[in-house]
């Protein structure tokens, strides 16, 4: 299961310019102390400047838009960034178009300066949609440096602490456990070692808590069986259970052995998950919905799950989740970043893999990828072998977009499930 990427350089510069990305590209690879002030002292021949933002809403199906921006500079280097956030695609758009009056003409390798300033000068901070706009910028202000200086950015930020990376995909469910196994099985049978379903049901949009779980947990059953006991099987219960089904839930998953329950809990009450945590001695992960290292911080120290779950197109970029990680390996708890994104966000994730101690597993969604987002990626995009990902080797992020090709597939509102109890009560998700 290999995806070829073309190879990414500099357009639009002259002779001159390019002798002078040639030497600073010709330097050492940098180590892991100072990368980001030695990365930028590399870059400094250029005269980087910011002269344009830009982004584009993808649609790619009637459930899911995709939210994408470029960066451009005076050297004609452009950096790509994502910032999808589910069913508030318009919103994202503006939230990241509003950075483009503080960014154009400053520097773009001042990375951590312009997250700060992102951040903290317009004093309404965090949540979905700030956090993510900063996030889309600064995956696009790191592609730009690592081009500018001719290395993949895990390079950047401490070098390898692996030589691979364990994928794990969305095989799909079905209506009956069967459908659910044999689905599971295909995604063994393609060569993925790991995958990440729902499992608890719902019918025509009802949540219902007792015959959810029973269902919930013959899917299981099924997909165990069918995979055998090496395949990592991860669990998404998605926020959905009361915290009465989610005890009950984990307590009848233990002997099944899942490699995680992902939000059993909601993220309001921290409390919720500590209940759960004593209750239970199933693996517990979540973070999908929490932002920056402040979100983190409590869940680590109190060692309330073991995973987090940052998304690097959510929670602060690239550095931002490289902070997150350390927290967490400093609790001795592990990575597994979420990522039900595009290619961006998967490559975005997989430098912070390839560089961080206590990585364990990464999040894509089916490991394929249908002839039109080849075209939007100019055939670009991550190396998966075995069941793995294999380190990114172009210069910067990896990868770029076509937004032509992307106007093709213009925005469509999208409206989530809309889950209800039985007597008609909003139920989340």
């Amino acid at each position: 299961m290999h995806c070829l990427k073309p190879p990414l350089h500099p357009a639009g510069l002259t002779r001159r310019d390019l002798l002078r990305v040639a030497a600073v590209s010709a330097a050492p690879v940098l180590g892991p102390q100072g990368t980001l002030a030695a990365a930028r002292e590399k870059a400094k021949p250029l005269d980087l400047r910011i002269t344009d933002l830009k982004s584009w809403i993808v649609n790619h199906s009637t459930s899911k838009n995709y939210v994408f921006c470029k960066i451009y500079t005076n050297q004609g280097i452009v950096g790509v960034g994502e910032g999808s956030v589910t069913s508030k695609a318009a919103t994202m758009k503006a939230a990241i178009d509003e950075h483009r009056r503080y960014l154009v003409g400053r520097d773009p390798t001042d990375i951590e300066m312009h997250w700060q300033a992102m951040y903290r000068w317009p004093r309404w901070r965090g949540g979905p949609i700030l956090n993510s706009a900063i996030s889309a910028v600064e995956i696009a202000l790191w592609d730009i440096l690592g081009q500018a200086v001719g290395q993949p950015i895990y390079q950047l930020i401490g070098g390898k602490a692996r030589t691979r990376v364990q994928m794990y995909v969305h095989p799909g469910g079905g209506p009956t456990p069967e459908a659910y196994a044999e689905r599971w099985l295909a995604a063994r049978e393609a060569g993925w070692t790991a995958g990440k379903g729902g499992f608890v049901t719902t019918h025509d949009d009802v949540i219902e808590p007792v015959r959810s779980v029973r269902e919930g947990i013959a899917n299981l059953r099924a997909v165990r069986e069918a995979v055998g006991d090496t395949f990592a099987i991860c669990i998404d219960v998605h926020g959905k259970a009361t915290p009465t089904m989610a005890s009950s839930f984990c307590r009848q998953a233990e002997p099944l052995d899942p490699y995680f329950v992902e939000e059993a809990t909601q993220i309001e009450d921290l409390e919720e998950l500590a209940r759960l945590r004593s209750m239970t001695t199933i693996p517990l992960a979540t973070g999908e919905r929490l932002f920056t290292k402040y979100g983190f911080s409590q869940i680590c120290h109190r060692h309330l799950v073991d995973y987090i779950q940052p998304d690097v197109v959510h929670c602060g970029g690239i550095l931002e989740l490289k902070k997150i990680a350390a927290i967490a390996e400093a609790n001795r708890i592990e990575l597994c970043p979420h990522n039900p994104q595009s290619e961006i966000s998967t490559l975005a994730s997989l430098h912070v893999d390839f560089s961080t101690p206590n990585f364990a597993i990464q999040e894509i969604s089916t490991g394929k990828r249908a002839p039109f987002w080849d075209d939007f990626f100019l055939g670009g995009g991550p190396r998966y072998e075995d069941g793995f990902a294999l380190p990114p080797d172009s210069p910067g992020l990896g990868v770029t977009f076509d937004e032509k090709v992307g106007e093709r597939r213009p925005y469509v509102p999208v409206t989530r499930q809309q889950l209800r109890f039985p007597d008609g009560g909003v139920a989340d998700h």
